[in-house]
């Protein structure tokens, strides 16, 4: 998705659309000239204090536990580059380009805010790199979540420096200081105080809340098609998504939910063909009849979330900051237990939503619970074994999610001498988040692909014009009922649909009409 119109830094907070077009789009930056005099005003102040023969802190003195030494004029450069140097500690697998990018960006953002002391060419140059495709190589592990996420910004500051390993436009792994040179970016000589304004934030934390929020809106949207799906194939009803019984229990985001699934069902041939006194059932089991009760509580703790993100969207972070009246102030709020916070709650409802799924694609397989459909929907029972074990892969995928929903923020490790005694750990909350959200697309796939086949078999019977439209699409890339044959490329096929939004865009389309 090419994006041409340049996000815009430093005149207003950053929404989180304009993170997504630059982490993963690779949408411009430009910077606001307004925000560049103010990144001088703060640069100024902080001349000022370089000068003063008593102590500040991150200006004349150590960091950390170190904060009581006074650093002479003359060692203070190298003071920076040593910080940068040894925070950029991280180690494990390369993180995702698009994390890294979004870390660049928001760090870019607070260092625009004429709060940190940078000087502009600071600011410029964090621009020119991700502008460039430069996307420094930060590793798994580093970050405690306070004094916000150290070592992955240290190795995007080191980069800047023209060190370490980055990876270039192209994908190649190449030295800092190359990239830099190909895409004419002078490396930076770090002064008083900027080590600690490039490293001193929640910004890989935040990055993924956002990015994880944008994938959460089609996915839960999605979970509420391929709900459909299953209610309509295993001959369930609608008739308990009524607006009045939803209206009963006035939640937002379970309306949401019941609302989407009554345009999904409501001119379904199939769900007409069974209403009536004769159907014989007096309720659908829960996994079919309380998905809008699921489904919603994720919207719901979704639209927290978002607050939560927008408002550190809207934040300043840093220690220590120069005030808007020219004071230098230490202050804590770098510690990520907001974000965090959000982080674990996203994961527990993502846990949930995968868990009803995959119990209603159980509930497709079981001949005993199906209505009439056949033991795993397989072509000859007995020597096909149809979707069996694609049910094995959603339940191996529900268990691990469930464990990535304990909490990491209630974890606290301390460090730096005890003068880090409370971290958030909100780094490594967001990276299972992640995880969890790659999850959740997959046992929402399945149950795509069992809901599909499913439909198909209760032919002549036909399914909705919604439904249907997600079958037809799920056929362009994995066929329908027969023989038993390779099905790991459909699942990933299907998942693949689910992941780039289309399967969302049909039920968008349809929730609309």
């Amino acid at each position: 998705m090419p994006h041409t119109s340049p996000v815009v830094i430093g005149a207003a907070p950053l929404r989180p659309e304009d993170v997504v077009a630059v982490a993963r789009h690779h949408a411009p930056v430009a910077i606001d000239a307004g925000a560049l005099d103010r990144v001088a005003a703060a640069r100024a102040v902080i001349d000022g204090m370089a000068a003063d023969p008593n102590p500040h802190y991150g200006v004349s003195t150590g960091f950390g536990a170190l904060a009581t030494t006074f650093i002479a004029p003359e060692r203070r450069r190298q003071l920076q580059q040593s910080l940068i140097r040894s925070h950029a500690a991280g180690t494990g697998a390369e993180v995702e380009t698009e994390v890294v990018r979004a870390l660049q960006l928001l760090r870019l953002q607070t260092l625009a805010s004429g709060h940190t002391g940078v000087r502009p060419q600071v600011v410029q140059t964090y621009a020119a790199m991700l502008n460039a495709g430069i996307t420094p190589i930060v590793r798994e592990y580093g970050s405690l979540g306070c004094s916000g996420d150290l070592a992955p910004l240290a190795h995007v500051a080191l980069a800047s420096m023209g060190e370490g390993d980055v990876r270039d436009a192209s994908g190649e792994k190449v030295p800092a200081a190359d990239a830099l040179a190909a895409a004419g970016i002078e490396p930076l000589q770090l002064v008083e105080k900027e080590g600690l304004a490039l490293i001193n934030g929640t910004d890989g934390m935040l990055g993924m809340l956002v990015l994880a929020l944008h994938d959460l809106e089609d996915l839960l949207i999605t979970a509420d098609m391929s709900a459909a799906m299953s209610i309509e194939s295993q001959l369930g009803t609608d008739a308990v998504f009524a607006a009045d019984l939803m209206a009963l229990r006035p939640q937002i985001g379970q309306a949401v939910s019941a609302a989407h699934l009554r345009a999904f069902l409501g001119s379904s041939p199939m769900v007409a063909s069974h209403k009536g006194p004769d159907d014989g059932r007096v309720q659908d089991a829960y996994s079919l009849r309380c998905s809008p009760q699921v489904h919603g509580a994720a919207r719901d703790t979704a639209s927290y979330a978002t607050t939560i993100a927008e408002r550190e969207l809207a934040s300043v972070v840093d220690n220590p900051v120069v005030t808007s009246d020219g004071r230098i102030e230490s202050n804590g709020n770098f510690h990520g237990a907001p974000v965090a916070a959000v982080l674990d709650f996203l994961a527990i409802s993502v846990a949930d939503v995968a868990s009803v799924a995959e119990r209603r694609t159980d509930r497709a397989l079981d001949p005993a619970r199906s209505h009439g459909l056949p033991p795993f929907l397989a072509d000859e029972v007995g020597v096909d074994s149809g979707l069996m074990i694609a049910q094995y892969a959603a339940a191996g995928i529900v268990s691990e999610l469930k464990r990535l929903a304990v909490p990491a923020s209630v974890d606290s490790i301390p460090s730096s001498a005890m003068q880090e005694d409370h971290v958030s750990m909100g780094w490594a909350a967001a990276r299972k988040l992640r995880r969890a959200i790659d999850g959740l697309g997959r046992v929402l796939a399945i149950e795509i692909l069992t809901g599909a086949r499913a439909l198909d078999l209760r032919a002549p019977l036909e399914a909705g014009p919604a439904t249907g439209a997600v079958r037809d699409l799920v056929r362009t890339v994995a066929g329908g009922p027969g023989p038993d044959r390779f099905l790991s490329p459909d699942m990933e096929a299907v998942t693949a649909l689910v992941q780039s939004g289309r399967i969302a865009a049909i039920a968008k389309e349809h929730a609309n009409d």
